[in-house]
């Protein structure tokens, strides 16, 4: 190991901005490369760090959601960001927004004082040699050059460029007693929840979603969309039964209520292998949040239904990460190469801030010569963790932190109310990143390396 350890950090976003800082307080050198100002994208309107080129939210602070245990967690292991945030935050009820320009301004101070960081505006084609290591945090819109060294890392489709993603609710908010489970191909299938549609009932969901709002794209978000991935609502804008003839066709299912085809499924599947969240299959969407909320809870059983991630359809880059990166966010190819931020699969500020925070531990470990040490699964970190390195459904889908990436309490055989249940598991979540934190081996202790 050298005298000095010096990494590369690629992209000032958030991801990036943490890493560089988490590394400079550790005793690394660090060359913080971004392309900005010198280039700019479609999205960014300064050279600034950390601009945030949507809201202005990082949405819940709340202990009893997953993104305020993420904020927790991150909190316990003093998270520079997120501190910014805290200290640029304006009034937004549960939620931590920020004064936009105030909080790229407070990172940017943090930078500038930081002796050991280097600030380099350049445009990166590849990891650059000469490091110990490299972490790559281009962001989602990664310019083309390096784009190229990304998606020749794997197989052929192993990056993508647009985002198709339908909402996942939480399976113990589906009403079972509509809901039914059956496979269109197998007479005892169980793999899929189906909500079935009356005539009546299909006609009143189809005019709301008809007249449902619909979010405005960016100027460089192409509205050409693959025929693969329509937007739900596109295709009800083809005629009023195309939805019964497409993804809500009844073919092949019986509704066990009454022994009649219904009108029209919605099909619910399986997200994960413990069977407590399901995705809404074909329902990928650029209806608002509200919008989402109003007219998909029309869908018989999803009445209550809990949105654990809500759907949507936008440009976004990023990896196929479970089959390209090892645990420690580093490409099985490439070890001292670590990836963090949108790029791989975690959606959401607070989500990019994470993967910028492990991606940063994990290279001190290897820097060391240490086994990197995983935050626990049954915390939001290493649940977002295990989402980008080991998610099992294919094909991968971005992802913000929500409770159905969370391992399951254990099953005592004791029914436990939905909120009761999310309490559980984030208390658990608070006490294993305790735990977990006070056994962090961090290699570089201020100066002394």
């Amino acid at each position: 190991m050298p005298s000095q350890p010096r990494v590369a950090v690629i992209g000032a976003g958030l991801a990036g901005c943490e890493a560089a800082l988490v590394l400079s307080r550790s005793g690394v050198s660090i060359d913080l490369l971004e392309m900005r100002p010198g280039r700019m994208t479609p999205a960014h309107c300064t050279g600034l760090p950390a601009e945030l080129v949507c809201s202005n939210s990082f949405k819940s602070v709340g202990l009893h959601s997953a993104h305020g245990v993420l904020k927790a967690e991150l909190a316990i292991l003093n998270s520079p960001l997120l501190d910014a945030a805290k200290r640029t935050a304006v009034p937004a009820g549960s939620a931590l927004a920020v004064d936009r320009l105030g909080f790229s301004g407070a990172v940017a101070s943090l930078l500038g004082a930081e002796q050991r960081i280097r600030q380099v505006n350049a445009e990166v084609e590849a990891p650059p040699a000469g490091y110990d290591a490299c972490i790559i945090a281009a962001g989602p819109l990664v310019a083309d050059s390096l784009a190229s060294w990304l998606g020749s890392r794997g197989h052929g489709d192993s990056l993508h460029f647009y985002d198709a993603i339908a909402p996942i609710i939480a399976a113990d908010s589906i009403d079972r007693s509509i809901a039914f489970l059956a496979s269109r191909r197998e007479t005892d299938g169980s793999d899929y929840l189906n909500c079935p549609f009356t005539e009546e009932e299909y006609q009143a969901f189809y005019a709301a979603l008809r007249e449902a709002d619909r979010t405005v794209a960016h100027r460089f978000e192409n509205e050409q969309f693959f025929e693969a991935c329509l937007p739900i609502e596109v295709m009800a804008g083809r005629g009023e039964q195309a939805l019964a003839f497409g993804p809500l066709k009844p073919v092949g299912l019986i509704d066990p209520r009454n022994g009649k085809r219904p009108h029209a499924v919605c099909q619910l599947r399986t997200e994960n292998e413990q069977g407590t969240c399901y995705n809404m299959v074909g329902f990928q969407t650029r209806l608002t949040i509200p919008g989402q909320k109003s007219v998909f809870r029309m869908i018989p059983g999803l009445k209550n239904a809990e949105f654990l991630r809500f759907g949507s359809i936008h440009r976004n880059t990023y990896l196929d990460s479970p089959e390209l990166l090892a645990p420690d966010l580093s490409f099985r190819d490439a070890p001292t190469v670590f990836l963090a931020g949108q790029l791989c699969g975690g959606e959401g500020y607070t989500e990019s801030i994470a993967t910028g925070h492990l991606a940063a531990l994990f290279a001190l470990s290897q820097i060391s010569g240490r086994q990197p040490d995983p935050p626990p699964r049954e915390s939001a970190l290493g649940a977002l963790l295990h989402h980008v390195t080991a998610s099992p459904v294919k094909p991968f889908t971005p992802s913000n932190v929500h409770f159905g990436l969370f391992e399951p309490l254990p099953d005592n055989g004791k029914r436990i109310r939905r909120k009761a249940n999310r309490m559980l598991l984030c208390e658990r979540a608070m006490t294993s990143v305790e735990n977990w934190s006070t056994t962090l081996r961090r290699p570089f202790a201020g100066s002394n390396f």
